[in-house]
């Protein structure tokens, strides 16, 4: 005798469970591709971002998004694309070409935005080259009080204190990573060699004892010329 069997109707295959389903302790992950994710985050940023805190934002593997940075910069390079993604002050950042400078610079003197002037770039090459150095010590070099420009250097961001001079107790200034960051470098061992050029420390001290004793010289003739005057009107009167 045969069996009667029963038709079990359509049959729906099971479905796996989702890639990273916290049931199954795996963390989820962005189901977004790796490359362009990197850059849309590196659009938005306005400072250079390291592979940790890219790995972090997109989700992928540290090891992942530094190949794919890597990808990314060769891929730009090759095409001749109008910026370059580059790794400078310990991240990564978009910069436009050097090929382009000329049209970026037409740009940036239209008067979009301010730029340095030649007597802050001079003093910013100082402390470059010299750092961490005083004020008085970028004085010497450059042959004019250098106070206000200092100042304009600090608030931009491009220089900072960095500690005080154990002979002379004055305030001591470095460049910034900020600095870095906008001259494209990744280190100052990066800088082009122009510091044999500059004036050695042992004769910037000669040159601030110079300074020094021109500068009393010059008070005690006005002092002079003062007792001079007065002498001169009491006589007159």
């Amino acid at each position: 005798m045969s069996e009667q069997q029963t038709d079990p109707g359509p049959v729906t295959p099971a479905r796996p469970a989702p890639a990273g389903d916290e049931t199954l302790g795996v963390p989820l992950t962005p189901s977004t591709e790796l490359r362009p994710a990197l850059e849309a985050v590196l659009m938005v940023a306005d400072e250079p971002l390291d592979p940790g805190t890219l790995a972090a934002a997109v989700g992928h593997p540290r090891d992942e998004v530094e190949g794919a940075l890597a990808g990314l910069a060769a891929e730009y390079a090759e095409q001749r694309r109008g910026f370059d993604l580059r790794n400078v002050a310990g991240g990564w950042r978009y910069y436009t070409r050097e090929d382009f400078a000329p049209v970026v610079e037409a740009f940036v003197l239209d008067g979009q935005r301010a730029r340095l002037t030649q007597a802050a770039l001079e003093t910013l090459a100082v402390v470059a080259y010299k750092q961490p150095i005083s004020r008085a010590r970028v004085s010497a070099i450059r042959g004019v009080n250098v106070d206000g420009v200092m100042r304009t250097l600090l608030t931009r961001g491009l220089v900072e204190e960095a500690g005080q001079d154990g002979e002379t107790g004055a305030n001591l200034y470095r460049t910034t990573g900020y600095f870095l960051e906008r001259i494209g470098i990744t280190g100052l061992d990066d800088l082009p060699e122009l510091a044999p050029y500059l004036p050695e420390m042992d004769e910037l001290g000669d040159e601030l004892a110079e300074l020094a004793a021109d500068g009393s010289a010059s008070s005690e003739d006005r002092t002079g010329a003062e007792h001079t005057g007065d002498r001169a009107e009491t006589d007159g009167e």
